[in-house]
This record gives structure tokens, sequence and C-alpha cells, in this order.
């Protein structure tokens, strides 16, 4: 027999529960259901009776003393952690799964032993506690799991050893990197890691951080793990670098737009691309051809080129001017499974470090890019400029187009100032364009354009790692070639939304439709003008409802211009070509609407991207060069704005803005006025600089 004692009493070896900790102990004293213990270690305490386990015993005479019992209980002690090692819970699980639903400790003892004691039954119910993963105590019974249920609590089991091994482990790790990061310790060895799996779920717990694309679960790890140092947003990252995970100056903006950088996503879509390549170079395929001959301008370093123009004089004194666009609308596949990559994709990044094209580099830069001497198909604009500026008829067809030239705004520029070059011998059509840009964008201005010019910035990067080096220069200026430009694509895009609007085609708009002061439209290049001016607009947003464009001055603005580099584009092109060939467009105006919701989204991830990596190379520019010529480095600032307590300034070098209290500048200040800056605390992750001194020039 087992020697349980159903009733215990003064003399009786019992066990409990304190915590999670097992509790041995003789009863002193019960009375109406309180019992007064005494433990090994001779301490008393008073508990009730309901708190004790369902194998109390074996009974002794209670007269003994203190050094007896303290004996007795540890003879029993151990003798029953003896037993309880013997014991293999699973294997007893594995006898009573199926054949019980739950049985007490005396019972699972019986299939351990043949004739169990006081003590083996106790070392039986000590070893089923510690297995939850199979049996669940509801006293006085252990419920036995059903083997589903006993894979999930291992699996839950497993989950919380791990998480706990993550929190040990990755803690003191992290604050390692930190001290590394702040520049308080030496950067740490990663092979002093923590051992794996510890290792990969804390870098893929830092990785999904960086990118922001942590889930709930994570969050709650994270929290625990990096309890104790600062709540940075840029914590992941600088835990990262200072581990070697990512290097120097990562573009972490990518990961949160999901925007895949470099050439390798194109590889699964190779069989599509292959496909449109093949359309572009067979014959049958090709509208027909036209013999205008067209010019491209861009930057030297360009390659997805994807405009072009003819312009000729018109009888009336005006222009007769033809924009050529590549056509990559006219063989696309949309809803296959390359359009839909690239439509998440939605444009073409061009960032100092590399350009990122929306489409595969081998359309983009390749089969449908306008290369002088190529056949490309092309889709062409016809609009006539009268002598006052204002765009009258507009036409559109396809056609094979093979392209004179390729030519750049720097030489475009020198042979408008009658340099010989390459681009001379279109120096008479240059000069068309010109004029009509100039009357073209004084039309513009007269319907209420705001037009915001900036010099534009030319970014380099030298080295690699933490011994890279950015150096920025103003672009040599090319306005004349720039505009003419800039005037015709404006004039393409304008053509199109006044052609679809008018026959209420479903198109995609770019719009600005807000009330500014008659007196801001004109041309702004100052920069206290400028911030004056902007405060006015807001940001121009898509959409599919023709609306007026204030910035550009126009009723409505269609974007079609750049089909390799932006999506909207692509769609608009193909919307106007589904036209054409068909007298219906391609999507109604519900699928349109649903298409811009979802592009719209992908658009405003891609521009952040562009906007914050661009000020970050600026603000590390400023940094490195304050750290080269320490206190004698100064930069050219001009007031923008003022208050009692905040003077407002940008700096033209960098175009950027700063802002300091007005006692750093003394006490007359106004909107023009120009300083020497000294700038300290920068940040370029943050965006910060603090005016530490200014001087007036």
């Amino acid at each position: 027999m087992s020697g349980l004692v159903q009733f215990p009493g003064a003399g009786c070896v019992v066990e409990y529960l304190l915590g999670n900790e097992l509790q041995i102990a003789w009863i002193l004293e019960e009375q109406k259901g309180r019992l007064r213990l005494l433990h090994q270690n001779r301490k008393e305490a008073s508990m009730a009776a309901s708190r004790l386990l369902p194998w109390s015993g074996p009974s002794y005479a209670p007269a003994k003393s203190k050094d007896e019992i303290a004996d007795i209980l540890a003879r029993h002690k151990e003798r029953r952690e003896s037993l309880a090692a013997q014991v293999s819970p699973v294997e007893l699980w594995e006898m009573a799964q199926g054949e019980v639903s739950g049985a007490s400790a005396e019972w699972f003892a019986e299939l351990a032993w043949s004739d169990p004691d006081v003590d083996a039954v106790a070392a039986c119910g000590r070893a089923l506690l510690q297995c939850k993963s199979h049996f669940k105590f509801q006293p006085p019974v252990f419920e036995v799991y059903s083997a589903e249920a006993v894979e999930m609590r291992k699996a839950a089991e497993e989950a919380m050893r791990r998480r706990e091994a993550l929190v040990k482990g990755g803690a003191e790790w992290l604050r390692r990197l930190w001290d590394a990061a702040q520049g308080r310790a030496p950067r740490p060895d990663p092979a002093q890691a923590p051992d794996e799996p510890v290792r990969s779920r804390l870098e893929r717990m830092i990785r999904a951080h960086i990118a922001g694309q942590n889930d709930a679960e994570d969050d709650a790890l994270w929290k625990q793990v990096a309890k104790g140092l600062p709540d940075d947003p840029f914590l992941p990252l600088l835990l990262g670098q200072a581990w070697g995970i990512v290097p120097p100056h990562y573009d972490f903006w990518l990961d949160r737009a999901d925007y895949e950088a470099g050439t390798a996503w194109e590889s699964a879509y190779a069989a599509e691309t292959e496909n449109l390549v093949s359309k572009v170079e067979s014959s049958s395929d090709m509208p027909p051809a036209t013999d205008m001959a067209f010019i491209s301008i861009d930057s030297s370093s360009t390659r997805d080129i994807d405009d072009a123009f003819h312009i000729e004089q018109a009888e009336d004194g005006g222009w007769n001017a033809t924009v050529a666009l590549a056509c990559p609308a006219l063989f696309w596949n949309f809803g296959g499974e390359l359009d839909k990559a690239v439509a998440y994709r939605a444009t073409s990044l061009y960032l100092p470090e590399a350009t990122s094209h929306m489409m595969p580099e081998t359309i983009s830069e390749g089969a449908f890019s306008l290369f002088a001497g190529k056949r490309r198909p092309a889709l062409l604009i016809h609009v006539h400029v009268s002598p006052d500026g204002e765009a009258e008829s507009a036409s559109f067809e396809t056609a094979a187009v093979c392209l004179a030239d390729n030519l750049d705004y720097a030489g475009c520029e020198a042979a408008l100032d009658g340099q010989e070059n390459r681009s001379s011998a279109y120096a008479g059509q240059l000069r068309m364009a010109v004029d009509m840009s100039r009357v073209r964008i004084d039309c513009r201005v007269r319907h209420g354009a705001v037009i915001i010019e900036k010099p534009e910035l030319e970014f380099s990067l030298e080295g690699e790692g933490e011994s890279l080096s950015v150096h920025i220069e103003e672009t040599p200026p090319a306005p004349r070639s720039m505009l003419l430009v800039s005037e015709l694509m404006i004039l393409a895009n304008a053509a199109l939304a006044q052609w679809a609007s008018e026959r209420g085609i479903p198109m995609l708009y770019r719009t600005q439709d807000i009330a500014v002061p008659h007196e801001f439209a004109g041309i702004w290049r100052d920069p206290a003008d400028v911030v004056r001016v902007v405060r006015s607009l807001v940001a121009a947003s898509l959409d599919t409802v023709p609306r007026p464009h204030v910035g550009i001055g126009l009723p409505a603005y269609s974007p079609v211009t750049s089909p390799l580099r932006r999506y909207a584009d692509l769609v608009n092109e193909a919307q106007l070509l589904h036209v054409l060939s068909s007298g219906a467009p391609l999507w109604n105006a519900a699928e349109l609407e649903a298409l811009k919701s979802r592009l719209s989204v992908r658009l405003d991830a891609a521009g952040q991207v562009q906007r914050l990596r661009l000020r970050y190379w600026k603000y590390l520019y400023i940094q490195q060069q304050a750290a080269l010529h320490g206190c004698e480095c100064c930069w050219q600032a001009e007031v923008t704005e003022e208050n009692e307590s905040w003077v407002c300034v940008n700096l033209p070098q960098v175009q950027i803005g700063l802002r300091a209290r007005r006692k750093i500048f003394g006490e007359k200040v106004f909107p023009g006025q120009k300083f020497m800056v000294r700038l300290g605390k920068i940040e370029p992750l943050r965006g910060e600089a603090f005016i530490l001194e200014a001087r007036e020039c």
C-alpha cells in the first residue's frame, strides 16, 4: 500500500506549492482547516489545509523534536527527488493517453512501480507537475492532454524558451552595441554575439525594425530585449550598423518603402521582358515609320531617354511642335506579373549612390529608350502653339522613330551661345524651341502659374563605408536648354489633359486646385520670396478628375511624358492608345480610381525615399565639412523669415532651411539679409543642425 493519508493531522509529512516551488513540511497542529507547519529549516508557517498536494504522508508520532522532524523531512525529500529522477512523464503519458482523461498521482505511480509507497507517489506527482506540456494538474487529478494539444503546448514551450533565451542573451549584446554606436566603447567583435539560434533571431528582429516591418509579437519582444536603451526611432539602425548587419550610410528608407534597389528584382520577370524586347525588334509589330527628325536633350549621364522633339515655325508666326515619347504601353501586358511589379515600384529613383529603375534596365535603358539611330516605337503628340503662347489644336499618333541625335544640356547651351560643337547642327531648332518656350512660360504666368526656380545640385560620392565622402556642387547652368525641354513636356501633358477632359475620357491628372493671391503668379528665385510663396501652396496630388494645377497655370495636367520612369505616365499612355485604336478607354472611371488609390500610396513611399535620402547626404556633407575645417567652416545663409523669437534662414549652397533664436542674429534682422553661420550638433539621420554663431556679411 502507498501509505497515503486522506485526512492529514499532526505528525504527517505534507507537500504544497509556493509559487512554482514545491515545499515539504511537517504538520505541528491542525485546527478547523488551518495548519501550523514546520519546515526543514525549522521555520514555522500557517496555511489552509486546502493548499496541500494530494499525496500527504506518511504519519509519525506527533511528539518529535524539531531536530528529529528536520531529519525526517530531509530523508523524505532526498528519496522523493531520487525517485522523481527515475520517472519518465512522457512514457506515463503514452500509456495513459487515449485510456483515461485524467488520474491521480497514485494511479500513475502504480504504472511506474508495482507497489509504490507514499514517497513514490509524491515523486511521481513531482515529475508530472514539471511536465506541463503533457499534463494539467487539476487537484486532485492530473488531466491528460491529447496528442494535438501536446504538440501545440510543446511548440508554445519551445517558443517561450527561445524568447527567454533571446531576452537573456540579447539584452546585454544590444547594450554593448549601443555603447559602440555612441562612441563610448569599441565596436564589439561580431564573433562575440550570442550563440545560435539567438544570434539569427536577434539579427532578423533588428532588420525588421530597421525596415519598419515588425509585427505585434516582435514589438513586445523588442521592448524586453531593448529595455533600458533610449526610445530612439533610429535605434535599430544604429545597432545594426554597430553590429555590421548593415553598412554605414545604409538607405533604410528603401526598406521602409519596400522598394528593392538595383536590378536583382528583374530576374523573376526575364521571360516577360524578353518578350517585350522581341516585339520591339520585330518589324511586323512596329507602327509605320515617320521621317520627322527628332532630337532629345538630357543630362550627359541619362540612359533612359523617354522624350524627344521636333519643332517648326508655323505660318501664323507661332510654332508646330511635336513631342515623341517612348511607347512601352504599345506592347505592355497590363495585369501581368511584370506589370504588377512595375506598378508596385511606381517610379524610378535617382539617388546620388545609384539609380533604381521602375522597369527592367533592358527595357528602360535598352529596347524602348529613344537612342539616336535606333528604331523605336513612339507616341507622337502634335501641338500648335500660337504667337502669344496659347496651345491650340493637338493630335496624337503612334509611329516608329529613329532619332537624329541625343544631345545634352551643356552642349545645347553652348550651341545657343554660338559655339561650335555637336549640337550646333541643330542650333536653328534649338533657338526656335527657346523662343516658343519663353512665350509659352509668359503665357502660363498670365494664367496664374506660380513657378519656383532653384539651382540644381550635383552630388558625388567618393570612397566606401566610413571613409565615404560627399561632394555637392551647383549643376552648371543651362537655363535655355532646360527651359525648352521643360516647356515642351508641359505642353505635351497639357495637350493630353485638354483632349481627355473635353471627351470625358478617364485619365490620371496631377492637380493643385487651390486659390492663391494673384500677385503670386510669376517666376520666383529669391529664397525669401520662395518661402513666402510656397507657404500658400500645397503639394500636387494624383487625381482622376481634371482639376486645375495652380503651380503650372493650367486648367488640367495629365502626365504622359515619362512612361519609362513613372507608372502614372505609362497608364495615361496606354489609356490614350486604347482610345485611338478601339474608340474606348482601357480602364473606366471606377477602375482608374482604384488604380490611382494604390499608386498614390506607392508614389508617396518612393517620394519619401527620394526626399529623405537627399536630405541625408546634404547633412552628411555639412558634417564632413565641419570636421574638415573646424571652427573656420561657415556657410552663407539668407534670412527667409523672422519674428520676435526665431529667425529662419536658407543655405543656398546645399538648399536647406534652418532656424535659430533671434538673439544669435542681433537686433535688426529682415528677410533677404545675408549672414555667415557656423553650425554644430549636425545629425544627418535626423536632418538636424544647429546654428551656433551668425555674423552679417
